[in-house]
Order: C-alpha cells, then structure tokens, then sequence
C-alpha cells in the first residue's frame, strides 16, 4: 500500500506519504524544502552544494519520525537502513535519479548519527559507512585507520572500486561518529495476513512428516543485498515471529519422547533431507550464505544455509553446546553431549560429535563424517555455548 498527498500553504506547503512497512504503516510528512534538485555534475563542489540545500531544509521532523519508529520497533541498523531506502525512494525515486536517491539516503543515515561517507568513481556515486565487523563479500576502504563498508555495491555489480579508487567527497559532519552494525537479532513482527504457506516433508524412521510452515516474501527483500557476515552473526539471525510459530512447536511436539540424541538426528535428517540441495554458484552465481528462515523459504540451498538452519532449531529446542567446522570446500556442525558419539572433535578440551545436516553421498550417522573430509585440515569458526553450561 502506497498512498500520496499534497498540501499547500503559504510557507510552500508538504507532501504526505505512507507506504507499509513490514509489521505497520508508515506515515510521513516531507515540507517541500526537503526536495532538492539532482546535481547538474557528479563532482565534490556539486554534492556539498546539494547537502547545504538539504542542510538549510526542514528535514528534521523526517529524521524524528525515523528515529521515533527505530526505538519503537527495535530496529536493527540493517532494518533501520531499509527503513532510509524506503523513505529516500518516496521522496526522490530511484529509477529517476540514482544520484539523487542516494544523497538522500547518505543525508538521513548521517543525521540519524551514523558515520557515512560519500564518493566518486568516474561516473559512479559510492555510498559508504563506518563498520568495524567481518564482512566478508563487499569492498572497504580505510579512511582515518576505520574501516569504511560499501552499502551500494550491488548497483554497481562489475565495478572494481580497487582498481578504480573513488575520491572522497569532504563533508563535515561533526555528529555523525556511530558505526554501523549488520547484526539482526530482531526480525520485524509481519502481518499475519501477508504470510504465505510452504509445504515441507521429510521421512523418518520409515513415517513421512508433514509440516506447513508460514514465510513471509519480505524475508526475500530484507536479505536481497546483505552481505557474508561473520558466522556468530549469520548463525544467531532468528526466525521471524509468524515462521516461528508453525514451525519450533511442530518440531518440539516431533521429537518429544525422543532421547535428546534421537532428537538431535531428528533435526540433523530434517535440515539434511528436507530440502532440495544446489551450490550456491549454480543457484545464485556466487557464494550467498542463507540465514535459517532464507533457507526454509529458498527452494535450492548447500551447506552452510544448511549449517545455520541446523544451527538454529538445535539451538531453540535442546540449547546444547555446538561448533562450526569448516573444510577447505564445506562446512558442517558438531554438538556436545554429555557423552560423545563416534570419533569425536576435540576443541578447547571438550568433546564435540559430528552432525552432518547437508546431503553425503553417504548415510552418515551422528558422530560420522564423510570419508572425502576425513583427513583434510579443518578451523572451527564459531563456538556457541550457552548460558546455563
């Protein structure tokens, strides 16, 4: 839903948006001072020229609202981030000015406080911010000993900023010293109404499970450009609240009765089995790590959506102790039980059993592993331990 509406006044009047916006609808009022016309050039002297424009506007009741609706819906930077586009593409839409578009988007990130930056590359406008994380899939630069993250790659996907160094457009912005974060620990509470239902089954011990698990298409938009983030951050992404719900309590009713190791292969067979299997080249033409909610809505995923996803439930239904084991060309999981099982892990003195959740060309058991990783070097690069161990 988007709805639109002018009003005139005196002092030049305002135009009214609102537009949904995952769990609410989002109104906002923009004075018409807040448009400003693109720069003619793409050089230095002509963005400091639009953001004195924009500057002397009267934009603050919009960076207001947007902050107001951050603290309310406990947005993470990433959300709050998507929140910016929206708002940007009302105001100034970006199939008409990209240029323009992504000023806006630079002005409100930094008066929101976060330490953007801006710069040229040719032809090219780079958007970039302040972020001290592990992203591993996207181009940085180091400014002033920080490390800066590109946010508009995608829109330039053959550019090699490397080889083609952007210069730095000089704005000073004495308040805009935070960093950006790619952590989600929230997902937005969606309306009901705009789930959709996928039908997931999977055998077991010779019966066949039936599950009808709700997925929101907003998941898609969410994670279209998200970056390879660290695997704490990637693994710990939780289910939204709608996923969640026809899912955790029909797997927890499945496995109630069941040892906690029977219940633990259980999951290991469902992430394993339940879905259909593709490398990520061949499914997205590059490496795309999935977090478990992207892999339930995904039709094809390999193994480290597979990883997280396993991650996740065993996480939600047993809490055990795990480990992220990574192979040259593979990833896989081990849990810690009370008592190990097969040929154990050792890691920082404790036991961790194997629980392979991708497809092997084998029926590998817990506390097996497949016999082409047998004696290749492996690093752990995730522990979880949880609070009460």
């Amino acid at each position: 839903m988007i709805c639109f509406l002018s009003r005139s006044s005196a002092e030049g009047g305002s135009d009214q948006y609102c537009f949904e916006f995952y769990e609410s609808t989002y109104n906002l009022e923009v004075d018409r001072s807040v448009h400003i016309l693109s720069p003619l050039e793409l050089k230095p002297s002509s963005i400091t020229a639009f953001y004195t424009l924009l500057n002397g506007s009267k934009y603050q009741p919009i960076v207001d609202s947007m902050l107001a609706y951050r603290a309310r819906y406990q947005l993470n930077d990433w959300l709050y981030y998507q929140l910016i586009r929206r708002i940007s593409q009302q105001i100034s839409p970006k199939a008409e000015n990209y240029t323009r578009y992504t000023l806006y988007k630079w002005f409100f990130l930094s008066k929101s406080g976060y330490d953007a930056r801006l710069a040229i590359a040719g032809d090219k406008i780079i958007f970039y911010v302040y972020n001290d994380e592990d992203i591993a899939d996207i181009p940085f630069f180091m400014v002033d000993n920080k490390k800066y993250m590109c946010l508009n790659i995608h829109d330039y996907p053959k550019a090699d900023l490397h080889k083609n160094p952007p210069l730095p457009v000089r704005i000073n912005l004495p308040d805009a010293t935070r960093s950006f974060s790619y952590k989600i620990t929230r997902l937005p509470d969606f309306k009901p109404e705009n789930y959709k239902v996928k039908k997931i089954e999977f055998r077991y011990k010779q019966k066949t499970f039936h599950f009808a698990v709700k997925l929101n298409p907003e998941i898609e938009k969410i994670f279209a450009n998200y970056p390879s983030v660290d695997f704490e951050s990637y693994f710990n992404i939780p289910l939204s609240k709608g996923t969640y719900g026809s899912l955790i309590p029909m797997l927890k009713q499945n496995v109630d009765g069941m040892s906690q190791k029977k219940g633990v292969d259980y999951l290991m067979r469902f992430t394993r089995y339940a879905f259909l299997y593709e490398d990520d080249e061949e499914n997205f033409g590059k490496e795309k790590r999935l977090s478990a909610e992207e892999t339930l809505f995904a039709k094809y995923s390999d193994c480290d959506d597979r990883a997280a996803l396993f991650f996740y439930l065993v996480k939600e239904i047993y809490n055990l102790p795990m480990i992220a084991v990574l192979y040259p060309t593979h990833i896989t999981m081990a849990v810690r039980f009370d008592k190990a099982i097969g040929k154990p892990i050792i890691y920082e003195g404790k036991a961790y059993s194997i629980c392979e959740p991708t497809p092997q060309e084998e029926n590998l058991q817990i506390g097996q592993i497949s016999r082409k990783l047998k004696n290749l070097p492996y690093k752990i690069v995730y522990q979880y331990e949880p609070p009460s161990f």
